[in-house]
């Protein structure tokens, strides 16, 4: 399974408007970035209590691309596209 299609099956799985769920991948030369984006609505879903859910889906996500021998970091990106921020662990 990609990894674009196995974070965007995650997030639509925990989200009221599934159908706003995006998910766009930047291939870097050592890393792949997965850009999460959901409606504003469903944003805690994603994040969970404490940023539970975001880890859990972290770590999923690097367990599946360590297994192809890559790298990928999830950000789950916040707020309007014109004013957006990342919330990140790192």
């Amino acid at each position: 399974m990609a990894l674009k299609s196995l974070v965007e099956y995650l997030a639509k799985s925990l989200v009221d408007h599934p159908d706003k769920v995006s998910v766009n991948e930047v291939e870097g030369e050592k890393t792949t970035i997965l850009e999460l984006s959901v409606a504003e609505d469903d944003l805690g879903k994603i994040i969970g209590k404490h940023g539970r859910t975001a880890r859990a889906m972290r770590i999923v996500v690097s367990a599946a691309a360590s297994k192809e021998r890559k790298r990928a970091v999830l950000e789950i990106l916040e707020g309007p596209r014109s004013e957006r921020k990342t919330e990140s662990s790192y």
